[in-house]
Order: structure tokens, then sequence, then C-alpha cells
């Protein structure tokens, strides 16, 4: 049996928005290969962050599993490198995987007791001054 192909990777630059809140889901999730994405979603009229990604998080997962709009805005804080996982082949990696189902569940838990990838909570942390 032959190694699957590595996904394609696209690359943002600094500002870059990968996608919005409310897009259509494009039927593809992301895992962050190098640099660093922020999740902001607006609510109540202003832009909250909610989280911080980086190498080895994913993003785009909980469009792709709703088959919703996305809940939220991606953008490259840094340079980012992307891996591209199309739903089937999540769908595929997790049925194979059980370690990887449950750090996606995991995952998906934080998100929703409104944690950020480090499981601090994101909506608490004061804002440092530039």
């Amino acid at each position: 049996m032959s190694a699957a192909p590595d996904p394609p990777s696209r690359t943002y630059e600094p500002g870059a928005v990968i996608f919005r809140q409310g897009d259509a889901s494009t039927g593809e999730a992301y895992l962050v290969h190098e640099g660093t994405v922020e999740i902001r979603k607006e609510s109540g009229g202003k832009d909250r962050l909610r989280r911080k990604l980086g190498h080895g998080d994913l993003l785009g997962e909980v469009a792709l599993f709703q088959d919703a709009p996305h809940s939220a805005t991606a953008v490259a804080l840094d340079r980012v490198t992307l891996l591209v996982i199309p739903s089937v082949r999540l769908e595929s990696m997790v049925r194979a995987s059980p370690d990887l189902a449950l750090a996606l569940i995991r995952q998906l838990a934080r998100m929703a007791a409104g944690h950020d990838s480090a499981g601090r909570e994101s909506r608490s942390r004061p804002r440092r001054a530039s």
C-alpha cells in the first residue's frame, strides 16, 4: 500500500485574512504548519480576539463538521503556512486514529468552553498596550 501524498499547503502574509466570519465553508480544514493565526469573532458590534493558533493547531473544522458558514475570522499574524485537509481526508484520518479523534474532541471542547488552544480562558486575558 502506498503512502498518502502530502497535503497541499497555502501561505499567507502578515495581516492576510484566511477566511471571514460568515464565509461559506469550502469543505476544508487547515493545520497550522508555520506561523501564528489569530481567531477573531464579531459579537455585539465588537471584534473580539478568541484565541491564537500555532504549529499543530487545526482551524476551520467547526464549519467543516457543521456544514455551516465560518463562525469566526482567521487572520495571519505573521507569515503563515497552512496544510489543507479536505473534509473526506480529515474524516478518514479521524476514523483511522483514535488519538487524533481525541485531540480534536479536546480542541473542540476547549473552544466550546471559551478557552484558547493552551487551555486558558481567552475572554479574560487583559490586553497589553502597544
